[in-house]
């Protein structure tokens, strides 16, 4: 698997190097890694089926619990099927779909590198790789997304989807690392076989469910996946059937079976789901361009997904299983469609298209199928799922009628937006007006992908006991272990899920036959704002924010930022301090005259050095505090420290010298009425950090460093002075970044000087 991943990466980028010389090749090299996948998958089914999930694992930063866990289980097997088997279909449909060119070209790599994201996310077993490759999506997609950089829409679009999208991966980043602590483990098969509780469990959840939500485009964040449409139709047919939006689903699936019962979780999924396959259906049945016919209803059949695979039954999540692929042929199948249709007729517009003449047959053939199986009608894979569906919740008492009549609700709207696309495609071509030209067939080659989509969704329903069962009970038995194995089949006799489906069918005949008296209600009730508008107005006020925060903050008062600084440095560890107690009582003031003397000099040194009003007088009075801390190192019996300050105190104020004897000799003094706060911020440092050396010196636990540097500078670095062979040996690298620093920093001020020097050049005419 680590070489799978590995290849996607090193193919993804060597088209991207290549690109202006590939042209549409770039799509065939693209498919290798992709089969590739699907062959190993295919390899290490006779295990992974029978309940021996295949792993790997390589530590990356041990430390940090940084690690790349990966695992091929039932579940994994099933999703890695579609990502790579998707894939390819979609490589295949984009080298006849798109004009050789260097843009083309990069779309394919980017596609590449978009399925190893992908293709990783679905086996990780580390949460921390998770949430990497759960980011390489975000970030793949929007350059696929906004691959036309010279087209507004599509970089709006793709900004939309990267901002939604990211912060939901920050929300999922903090829930899965809150779970992780309360597991003790990063491990997400470890976790799930031996879930945490208590409070912070609840927190976690909550946080992953917003990830969830965004990435999958559940309400109310789901107005980007409209906006992304925008993006050539092969990479809409591969991010938003088959693959990214359902990453979504796939981290709920996999938490679940284990955590659906805790804090808010059922409810919360079940109210997002069945809002948003309503809502998106109802916005579907209207849509006159096809391809946002199917956006709409990809929210909507996400919608479905979620609370299928969210609510935790098990019942449910076989269900869920099998839509995952049915949905995922069905609806790929039908992007592309759209994309065939666009690229012959020129326009995806449902009013524009009328009629296809001969050689459209093979076409209208794979329209009929997928959308029927979107529909839920047998013998299909769709129907298949559907009736599943049903019956899963036919017995889960009142809840579970609820979520079934919001389910039969959403269904209805699928089977009516499902047969105005096909009837669109379905249209005589003798209702042409005189003035228009019938679109051309498309090459065998072109419809040749979408077809292969249509043939297996026949397959998959109508060999469901056979081929579909193995697969799909594998997949549920490894995200809940409740699961019994069941025969799935078309036909289970007159039952009650079989009646809700005929009901289905009915509604669904009702609302087309009513679907203009819809339309104006729906006109009339639908809100003047929709969730573009709400992005736009959001985007501006977080600006509007954000100017105003640093139009405060950043006010260019060197005093301000210094005194925001050092409170916060003192004010945060005052607050562990505070909670965390640790007062050990007052240590001893002093041990001999002598430290008290040094003392007193200190101090007196100090307010010298604040109430001077001249510079050269604060320089010499801070060397005296400088000086007077050497003395206390010799009295303390360490000459070698007082060595090393004595020296850096001379040097210091040598520079300091050099540098004021540049500038005016007096402070320009604060106005009165700051003064007092300035005195605040001062008192409250040194309060500060005083109260810190007091509790850090008596709550000490472990040996001082300080000992294992004595006992090891002759030794090993030849050196009795510690300090130096500290500075020099053992941090070396610190100390040349300090110096570094200092020398930088020296450069400022002497430029500084000099420009303070120089005297204004008056004007003269000329």
């Amino acid at each position: 698997m680590t070489v799978l991943l590995v290849a996607h990466l090193v193919v993804g980028l060597a088209i991207l190097a290549a690109a202006a010389r590939l042209g549409r090749a770039a799509f065939l090299a693209g498919a290798v890694p992709m089969v590739a996948a699907v062959v190993y998958a295919a390899t290490q089914a006779p295990g992974v089926l029978d309940g021996r999930p295949t792993t790997e694992s390589a530590t990356w930063v041990g430390p940090l619990n940084l690690a790349i866990d990966l695992r091929l289980d039932g579940f994994g097997f099933l999703m890695v099927l579609i990502v790579s088997g998707i894939g390819v279909a979609v490589m295949a449909y984009g080298a006849s779909y798109f004009a050789p060119s260097a843009r083309s070209a990069r779309i394919a790599g980017l596609l590449v590198l978009f399925s190893g994201s992908m293709l990783g996310l679905v086996v990780a077993d580390n949460m921390l790789f998770l949430y990497l490759c759960w980011e390489l999506t975000s970030i793949t997609s929007w350059l696929l997304i906004g691959s036309d950089h010279t087209n507004p829409s599509a970089r709006g679009g793709a900004q939309h989807a990267l901002l939604v999208t990211s912060a939901g991966g920050l929300a999922l980043l903090g829930g899965l690392i809150v779970l992780a602590q309360a597991a003790g483990t990063y491990s997400l098969s470890a976790m799930l076989a031996d879930p945490p509780s208590g409070g912070s469990v609840g927190v976690g959840l909550a946080l992953v469910l917003a990830g969830v939500v965004t990435k999958s485009a559940l309400f109310p964040t789901h107005a980007w996946l409209p906006g992304a449409m925008v993006a050539p139709t092969p990479v809409s047919a591969y991010l938003h059937s088959a693959t990214m939006v359902k990453a979504g689903i796939i981290l709920a699936a996999r938490f679940a079976p284990v955590f659906a019962g805790v804090g808010a979780w059922r409810p919360a999924v079940t109210v997002v789901g069945l809002v948003t396959m309503i809502l998106g259906g109802l916005r579907a049945v209207r849509q006159h361009d096809l391809k946002l016919l199917l956006a709409m209803g990809t929210i909507s059949q996400l919608g479905f997904l979620l609370v299928l695979v969210g609510v935790g039954r098990p019942e449910a999540t076989l269900a869920g299983c099998v839509l995952l692929l049915a949905h995922a042929l069905f609806k790929a199948a039908l992007f592309l469609v759209v994309g065939i249709v666009d690229h012959q007729a020129g326009t995806r517009d449902r009013r524009k298209l009328r009629g296809f003449g001969p050689g459209w047959g093979p076409v209208k053939v794979i329209t009929v199928v997928s959308a029927a199986s979107m529909a839920g009608l047998p013998p299909l894979v769709g129907f298949v799922a559907k009736e599943e569906a049903y019956e899963a919740f036919l017995h889960g008492g009142v809840g579970g009628f609820v979520t079934l009549a919001g389910l039969v609700a959403g269904s209805v709207l699928t089977v009516a937006y499902s047969v105005r696309f096909a009837a669109t495609l379905l249209v005589p071509a003798a209702t042409m007006q005189a003035e228009q030209v019938p679109a051309p067939p498309p090459a065998g080659v072109f419809a040749a992908p979408a077809a292969v989509l249509a043939a297996l969704t026949v397959v998959a329903g109508l060999g469901v006991g056979g081929l579909l069962s193995p697969l799909v009970d594998a997949a549920a038995h490894d995200l809940d272990g409740r699961v019994e194995p069941v025969h799935l089949s078309l036909w289970h006799g007159i039952t009650g899920a079989l009646g809700l489906s005929l009901l289905t069918y009915a509604l669904a005949a009702l609302v087309i036959a009513s679907r203009r008296r819809l339309a104006r209600i729906q006109v009339a009730l639908a809100p003047d704002v929709g969730g573009d508008d709400a992005f736009a107005a959001g985007l501006r006020g977080l600006n509007m924010a954000a100017r105003r925060v640093t139009g405060v903050m950043q006010s260019g008062s060197l005093p301000v930022y210094c005194g925001v600084i050092l409170l916060t440095a003192v004010g945060a560890p005052a607050v562990a301090l505070a909670v965390n107690g640790g007062w050990a009582g007052w240590p001893q003031w002093s041990e001999t005259p002598a430290q008290t003397l040094a003392a007193v000099v200190i101090i007196v040194a100090a307010l010298g050095a604040v109430s001077s009003s001249r510079r050269f007088a604060a320089v010499l009075l801070l060397g005296a505090v400088g000086y007077g801390m050497g003395v206390l190192f010799v009295i303390q019996g360490a000459p070698d420290l007082a060595l090393t300050q004595f020296a850096v105190e001379t040097l210091s104020i040598v520079v300091f010298m050099l540098v004021l004897r540049h500038l005016p000799g007096r402070f320009e003094r604060p106005p009165a009425g700051t003064t007092w706060l300035r005195g605040l911020v001062a008192g409250a440092v040194g309060l500060g950090v005083f109260w810190f050396a007091l509790i850090a010196g008596g709550v000490r636990v472990a040996n001082p460093i300080s000992t294992e540097l004595v006992q090891r500078s002759l030794p090993e670095a030849d050196g009795r002075n510690v300090v130096n062979v500290v500075l020099v040996d053992f941090r070396g690298l610190d100390t040349l970044g300090e110096i570094s620093v200092l020398a930088v920093a020296a450069v400022g001020v002497v430029a500084l000087a000099r420009v303070g020097r120089r005297r204004p050049v008056e004007d003269v005419d000329e």
